[in-house]
C-alpha cells in the first residue's frame, strides 16, 4: 500500500520546503527567466510550442524555468556545486511535456497493482463474503489516486496538486474505514445468520456511525483546504498522519503473536487463533515503513531522471501485490464458514 505511517511522518516535513528552495529564490535563476521572457514570450508562443507542451499546459514561463533550471545545473555541475531543487522538486529532463517521467511510470505501475488486486479479489473471494464489497471500493479509491498522482507528476498545477492530495487522502481514510471494519467485526453478518441477530446486539448502527464520520471528516477535510487562500500542507499532512498512525497501528495489533494477542481476528475462534497468513499484515508495516524510508534518503536524481520519490512508488507496487494476497488469504480462512452475527 501506498501510504504507511512513516509516508504521512516524513511528508509532514515537506511542506516547509515546497515554496522555499534555493534554486528558485536565487538572483542568477529570476534573471534567467527574465531574459528568456524577455526574448521569447511574444504572442505567437502558444501556436509555435510544441504540439506536447501545449496539451501537457506548459507556458512560456514555465518553459523558461525549465530552460534556466538545466541551464543552471548544468553549470553547478561543472564547477562541482550541489545540485539545487526548484520550487520543493529536484531537476528532471521532461519527455512529452511530462514533468516526472520516472514518477509518473511508476504511478501507473501502482494503478496496474491495484486493479490486478481488485480483479483478484473479485475471482476469488465470494460474492456472499462481508468484506468482499469493502476491498473492492477500496481497490477503486486507490486506482484512481494513482491516476491523480500520474497526473500530478506529468504537471504540477494547483488543480492537479489538490486532485493528488484529495485523492489520496480518500484511498487513506477508506483503508482506514475498511480496516476498522474487519478488525472489530462491523461487516454485515452473512445472509444465513441474518435470522439469528437476537444472539448480540445488531453492529448495523455502529458501521453507519463509522461511515457518518469518515464521510464527514473527509468532506470537512477538502472544505478546508479548498476555501483556504493557500493551500495548508502542514495541516494536510497531520491530517494523513493521524489515519496512517491508526490504520498501521491496528494492523499492527492484528499481527501479535498468538501469545500476545488482544484482538478477535475471527469471531468465531478464540483470541490465541492465528493462521501463518496473520503474519503478512506485520511484514506489510515493516515493508511500508522500510520502503518511505526512502525519502528520507533523498537526493539529486540520477541522470536527472530517477530520484527516492521515484524509487519509493517502485517499491509500493510490489507491496500493494503482497498485501492484496494477504487480503485472498484472510477472507478464504475456513473461520468465516463459521460466522454468526
Amino acid at each position: 500500500m501506498r501510504w504507511s505511517l512513516l509516508a504521512s511522518v516524513t511528508l509532514t516535513v515537506l511542506p516547509t520546503l515546497v515554496h522555499a528552495s534555493s534554486g528558485d529564490r536565487s538572483p542568477e535563476f529570476a534573471d534567467c527567466v527574465d531574459r528568456c521572457q524577455s526574448a521569447q514570450c511574444g504572442p505567437g508562443y502558444e501556436t509555435s510550442a510544441p504540439l506536447s507542451l501545449r496539451l501537457t499546459r506548459w507556458t512560456c514561463t514555465d518553459d523558461c524555468k525549465y530552460g534556466c533550471m538545466h541551464e543552471i545545473t548544468d553549470r553547478d555541475i561543472k564547477r562541482g556545486k550541489d545540485v539545487q531543487q526548484y520550487h520543493g522538486k529536484w531537476p528532471f529532463w521532461r519527455l512529452l511535456g511530462i514533468q516526472e517521467p520516472a514518477s509518473v511510470a511508476f504511478s501507473l505501475l501502482n494503478l496496474w497493482a491495484h486493479a490486478r488486486g481488485a480483479s483478484k479479489i473479485r475471482r476469488k473471494v465470494s460474492e456472499n463474503h462481508p468484506m468482499r464489497s469493502y476491498y473492492i471500493v477500496w481497490s477503486m479509491a486507490s486506482i484512481n489516486a494513482w491516476v491523480w498522482s500520474s497526473v500530478f507528476h506529468t504537471r504540477d498545477l494547483p488543480i492537479t496538486e489538490k486532485l493528488d492530495y484529495f485523492s489520496a487522502a480518500l484511498a487513506i481514510l477508506y483503508a482506514l474505514y475498511y480496516t476498522i471494519i474487519r478488525i472489530f467485526h462491523l461487516y454485515p453478518p452473512p445472509a444465513i445468520s441474518r435470522l439469528t441477530l437476537s444472539a448480540r446486539p445488531p453492529k448495523s448502527r455502529t458501521r453507519r456511525n463509522l461511515t457518518c464520520v469518515c464521510i464527514v471528516a473527509y468532506l470537512a477535510h477538502i472544505t478546508y483546504l479548498t476555501l483556504l487562500p493557500r493551500f495548508d500542507y502542514t495541516y494536510n499532512m497531520a491530517f494523513n498522519l493521524v489515519l496512517g498512525l491508526v490504520h498501521n497501528g491496528l494492523w499492527a495489533l492484528y499481527a501479535l503473536p498468538a501469545s500476545m494477542s488482544i484482538l478477535w481476528r475471527f469471531p468465531s475462534r478464540s483470541k490465541s487463533y492465528r493462521p501463518n497468513f496473520v503474519s503478512q499484515a506485520g511484514i506489510f508495516v515493516l515493508l511500508t515503513t522500510a520502503a518511505t524510508g526512502l525519502e528520507l534518503f533523498d537526493f539529486p536524481p540520477w541522470a536527472r531522471m530517477i530520484d527516492a520519490h521515484a524509487l519509493w512508488h517502485l517499491s509500493t507496487a510490489p507491496i500493494a501485490l503482497s498485501w492484496y494476497d494477504f487480503l485472498v488469504e484472510d477472507s478464504l480462512d475456513v473461520s468465516w464458514r463459521e460466522h454468526k452475527a
